[in-house]
């Protein structure tokens, strides 16, 4: 399943992936604080878990035999390599600076387009690349003047665990050809909740009321969000949605305005209007390549 679906598939799948970061940044922005308070590698398996619990209530209703995956071995394999890449940021992020750390985790496109052309044999059109080297230019804008080397050998480390993301979406697209995407977004949560348990448990701290309602959120939201990224997928060329992950700078933009009154900087508002520009044009190629 390569090239363009016909029936404007590309862009379903763009309007899709934007979902899916829209719901991304609003979970990062609620689960800031638990990782605060009860370290990151609790907040990550209490994340995937709420994702499993608020998907029961489904799984009874409509009997167990409808959520076997078609390869309990694929599953597995994207479970191993997402809890690798989780470990390995979670590890590194309280060593490495704010902006450093943005610009790591933008380097995420990149990769997966590459992975796209070599593991997929997707035939990537000249347009995606360029437009997510003007998202990257973007986001290097906002986070180039207060970048430094603070990071150290533990950017490398974050850096690592970059490719490893890269590694279980394109994982998640060839899981596509064979699972539907609700059954993809289960299974990640039992096979991350499953890995991620063992190093949970030797700091872990029980929380308070508060902090569980907002981990029920979360999981309502990573489910969401991860069943629109898979359906992106499911229904594009993986390449052709990279780009749109840029917006993820706009959106975190607005909801940092909203939730905290963080007015945007001159560098931001430049940012965010390039991989703005540079998705709607991408948007409006594809669409005349569908049309045509």
């Amino acid at each position: 399943m390569t090239g363009i679906p016909a029936g404007g598939g590309v862009i379903a799948g763009m309007i899709w992936m934007a979902a899916a970061g829209i719901q991304f940044n609003i979970l990062n922005a609620f689960m800031r604080g638990i990782a605060i308070d009860l370290g990151g590698f609790e907040a990550q398996f209490l994340r995937y878990s709420a994702g499993l619990v608020v998907m029961l209530p489904l799984i009874l209703r409509t009997g167990l035999p409808r959520w076997r995956p078609h390869s309990l071995r694929g599953q597995a394999w994207r479970g191993i390599i997402h809890t690798a890449g989780l470990l390995l940021w979670f590890w590194a992020l309280p060593h490495v600076p704010l902006a450093e750390l943005t610009a790591i985790g933008f380097t995420g496109p990149l990769f997966i387009m590459i992975g796209a052309v070599i593991f997929l044999g997707e035939k990537v059109i000249l347009a995606r690349w360029i437009a997510a080297i003007v998202g990257a230019f973007g986001v290097a804008i906002v986070v180039g003047p207060g970048m430094t080397t603070g990071g150290g050998s533990w950017g490398l480390v974050m850096l690592a665990s970059t490719p490893l993301f890269g590694a279980s979406f394109l994982i998640t697209k060839a899981l596509t050809r064979y699972d539907r995407p609700e059954v993809i977004v289960l299974w990640q949560a039992i096979t991350v909740s499953l890995f991620t348990l063992p190093f949970a448990i030797p700091g872990w701290t029980w929380p308070t009321a508060t902090q569980w309602g907002i981990t029920l959120i979360a999981g309502i939201l990573g489910s969401c969000g991860h069943y629109c990224l898979t359906q992106a997928f499911r229904i594009a060329d993986i390449s052709a949605t990279q780009p749109i992950r840029f917006l993820d700078l706009l959106w975190a933009s607005l909801l940092g305005f909203a939730m905290f009154g963080d007015a945007p900087t001159t560098p931001t508002l430049i940012g965010a209007a390039m991989t703005f520009a540079a998705s709607t044009w991408l948007v409006r190629i594809e669409r005349r390549r569908v049309e045509k």
